[in-house]
């Protein structure tokens, strides 16, 4: 009897390793695809609409997003041809970053609201910015979709 119990715990014990494994190996399995950058619309292109590379302003000013070949949309929405804006301020993002959500803090500015314009109040001085467009999961398409960096000055 003591053999049998122990022969049936051995049972459930191989069971739950056999499940655990099968679980593992699915994760590892889909996750490529469940984590797997979009691919971009074609043709799509984002853009300064009314800020050009040399731009001096003053703060707070209004920041345009252009975008052609993409329908911009809430973040959430992962729809083939749509995407949202980010806008980066004295960054870039690393060959590490490209195949993660894009961060956010002060630098890393996101318009999940599907918002194509920001009024910015920065402190005097010089700043790069640039556009960058994400899929419902704020992961940058591959090949990413930016709009060229430029250079501001607010006095």
């Amino acid at each position: 009897m003591i053999t049998f119990n122990a022969h049936r715990n051995d049972l459930k014990g191989l069971k739950m390793r056999l499940l655990c494994s099968v679980l593992v190996g699915a994760i590892v399995l889909l996750a490529p695809s469940v984590w797997a950058q979009s691919p971009p619309p074609p043709g799509a292109q984002v853009f300064f609409a009314n800020l050009q590379d040399g731009a001096v302003v003053k703060s707070p000013f209004l920041v345009k997003f252009g975008a052609e070949g993409v329908k911009i949309t809430r973040a959430g929405i992962n729809i083939p041809g749509t995407g949202h804006h980010h806008l980066l301020i004295n960054t870039e993002l690393t060959a590490e970053d490209k195949g993660y959500s894009i961060p956010q803090d002060a630098r890393h500015l996101h318009f999940g609201g599907g918002q194509t314009e920001v009024e910015l109040n920065l402190d005097p001085g010089t700043y790069t910015l640039m556009m960058v467009l994400g899929d419902g999961d704020h992961v940058p398409f591959e090949p990413m979709i930016t709009s060229d960096k430029i250079t501001i000055t607010v006095e």
